[in-house]
């Protein structure tokens, strides 16, 4: 029996896109309409994986996307880039001068406004997903209702493209993770990407510490994030990817960061498939 894959968003979202891609197959989909409720059906069994993304090459990481995954205590299994193509779709036979409303994802949003800006006219309005945006217009016949949207979703729901790949930078990318409640057992000699979590004594030099016994390990850092600690003021947790040839060095700088670190942690081990 295929594994179920939890999705945010539902078919013909990108991140229904990546699953299909990634498990070059046909999966059987769970459709969630937010972040928490995939981790939730995560968590409960309902879904055997899921896909989340992570980061955009315009908008930058998703943060409460990597306090999910700590909180809950996931792993990152595997990694999945993504060009994104938005197309500004509507019922068929309308003009742009015909729309007064853009729903879409927020992300979808911002990396299309310099399209939008050139239509001061039309009404901006923030929903919970691209595919369900335009499922939506064309179950409820709304006119003067445009989604932004991925070509799957415009010929899945029968809506007419109306200015193809709106993007504001061509070269758009997001940077998807697969997640699951255990960690992948893969052969070693296959990971050379790891997602760690780490917090650190606040006192001068701390952090350079840590990020040159990184570079002494061989560790190509790809990645470096903070996130306040909402619980204690003033003091932040530090999300790294790192990239390594051999495996041994990975386990090296583990054991080094385990003793420097007030708190450690891996949020994956897995395969770099970065373009």
């Amino acid at each position: 029996m295929n594994a179920k894959i939890g999705i945010q968003g539902i078919k013909g979202s990108f991140h229904h896109q990546v699953a299909q891609e990634y498990f070059a197959q046909a999966v059987l989909v769970d459709e969630c309409l937010s972040f928490e409720e995939l981790v939730d059906n995560l968590l409960s069994g309902k879904s055997d994986q899921a896909v989340m993304a992570i980061e955009n090459s315009i908008a930058g990481p998703i943060i409460p996307n990597y306090a999910l995954i700590d909180k809950n205590n996931l792993h990152i299994i595997g990694e999945h880039y993504l060009r994104i193509h938005q197309n500004l779709m509507a019922l068929k036979g309308q003009k742009i001068e015909d729309i007064v409303e853009v729903h879409s994802h927020p992300m979808a949003l911002l990396q299309c406004m310099d399209f939008l800006k050139k239509y001061p006219n039309i009404k901006l309005v923030e929903d919970k997903d691209t595919a369900e945006t335009a499922r939506r217009i064309q179950a409820n016949q709304l006119k003067g209702i445009a989604a932004i949207a991925s070509v799957t979703a415009a010929e899945m729901y029968d809506l007419e493209i109306l200015a193809p790949e709106i993007q504001t930078i061509k070269n758009n990318m997001t940077r998807f993770v697969i997640i699951k409640k255990q960690n992948s057992v893969i052969p070693e000699e296959d990971i050379n990407r790891a997602s760690i979590k780490f917090e650190l004594d606040h006192k001068r030099g701390s952090l350079a510490a840590v990020l040159n016994v990184m570079s002494d390990c061989k560790m190509n850092l790809t990645k470096i994030q903070s996130l306040p600690k909402i619980e204690t003021p003033w003091k932040y947790s530090f999300f790294v990817d790192v990239t390594f040839e051999k495996y041994a060095d990975f386990v090296k700088a583990k054991s080094l960061l385990a003793i420097m670190a007030e708190y450690f942690k891996v949020l994956g081990e897995y395969k770099n498939t970065k373009p």
